[in-house]
């Protein structure tokens, strides 16, 4: 069910788990450092072959204590951070921060679909997309990280346009190519089709990356290994923004069932769901897909302004509602969208920093966008 090395040998997927970074970025959910080294503890324990935690952009990475953290309990080469790819000069700087946290395995994440390109890189040009991923990986490899260079929104981007750019990814010196799944859309007969073109280019190593809001995460995952992926990457429980991501349980039980795989060590994958579960603040479980609370949430003012970015289908169309959740992780510019149309006049920076102080005061309570507007008119009438 995987691909074959130069030999001929089979070559079962290797497995990544994401969920100290996509899921710690998942509205409202913070994972603290110690919830980093018992995870990472864990998933090494378990086979996981590598765990992504915490991501970079630049000086100053709140997530520095988490990579620190894991770093600590399985080692850095065990470990992998996002680095946030934008311009040349932000790459430089937050490369820079991953050297200081002593980061070996970086994931340079570089949108690839022409809306989200359009909107986080302000050009939806396919060269100019090429020659920002050429750059940020040359400088990478020259300072001696390993990369992996992603595809963000790649389900989605056309293979016409997706192909050159892995293409000069791996011209450039990266050592493994990302297809991000960001917004859920194939069928597992899809996803093998594409990896299918994928793993034709020279050199290439892919990995998956699913979100589950159709519920084919596994599915999806199993049919890219099945069509050359090299790697799977999955989270605890599925936890995860827009709809979960692929579920490490499920995955490894499938690959143990359908496939007579006994690498991994299956007795932790309770007490590592646990751990999850109680760090992340979700309950007793997490339910993925499009019905929940969690599936249409968001703290990123770009995803709450353009969320037809991020969606399979709107949540209005599944009688959901799109919402606001965030504890720490607040910004002017999401106070500031949170009181749009409120009548609310204070100042933002000045009320951010206020709510900010009280957040890390009371322990981080979950806010949404009522909490945030009374919060303001405290503010206003104090």
């Amino acid at each position: 069910m995987a691909a074959e090395d130069p030999a001929g040998a089979v070559r079962p997927p290797l497995v990544s788990d994401a969920t100290l970074r996509d899921s710690a970025h998942m509205a409202g959910v913070e994972f603290r450092p110690k919830d980093a080294a018992a995870l990472a503890g864990l998933l090494v324990r378990t086979g996981v072959a590598l765990v992504e935690v915490g991501m970079v952009s630049g000086p100053g990475s709140r997530d520095a204590d988490l990579v620190l953290a894991a770093h600590e309990a399985v080692g850095p080469e065990r470990c992998m951070t996002l680095l946030v790819v934008r311009d040349r000069r932000q790459v430089a700087a937050a490369l820079d921060e991953a050297g200081r946290l002593g980061v070996r395995h970086l994931m340079c994440s570089i949108p690839t679909s022409e809306r989200h390109a359009a909107l986080k890189l302000g050009s939806s040009s396919l060269k100019f997309l090429q020659v920002l991923a050429r750059s940020a990986i040359e400088q990478a490899k020259e300072r001696g990280f390993h990369v992996t260079f992603s595809g963000e929104d790649g389900a989605r981007t056309p293979v016409e346009r997706l192909l050159p750019y892995v293409t000069t990814g791996f011209r450039a010196g990266a050592d493994r190519f990302r297809l991000a799944e960001t917004v859920a859309c194939l069928a597992p007969w899809q996803m093998a089709e594409l990896i299918g073109h994928l793993v034709t280019i020279d050199r290439s190593e892919i990995e998956v990356h699913s979100h589950n809001m159709l519920g084919m995460a596994v599915a999806n995952s199993l049919a890219a290994a099945q069509a050359g992926a090299r790697w799977i990457s999955a989270t605890v429980g599925g936890i995860g923004e827009r709809g979960g991501n692929t579920p490490l349980a499920e995955l490894l039980m499938a690959l143990r069932v359908l496939h007579a795989d006994t690498r991994f060590d299956l007795t932790h994958l309770t007490e590592l769901s646990r751990l999850a579960l109680r760090g992340s603040g979700l309950g007793d479980a997490f339910q993925p897909g499009p019905a929940t609370p969690h599936a249409f949430a968001y703290e990123l003012v770009g995803q709450l302004s353009h969320p037809d970015a991020y969606e399979t289908l709107p949540a209005e169309l599944l009688g959901n509602e799109r919402r606001l959740r965030v504890r720490s992780r607040l910004t002017p510019a999401l106070v500031r969208w949170a009181l749009a149309d409120s009548g609310l006049q204070v100042d933002v920076d000045v009320l951010t920093a206020w709510l900010v102080e009280r957040q890390e005061r009371d322990g981080g309570p979950l806010l949404d966008r009522d909490a945030i507007c009374r919060a303001a008119a405290a503010f206003a009438s104090a």
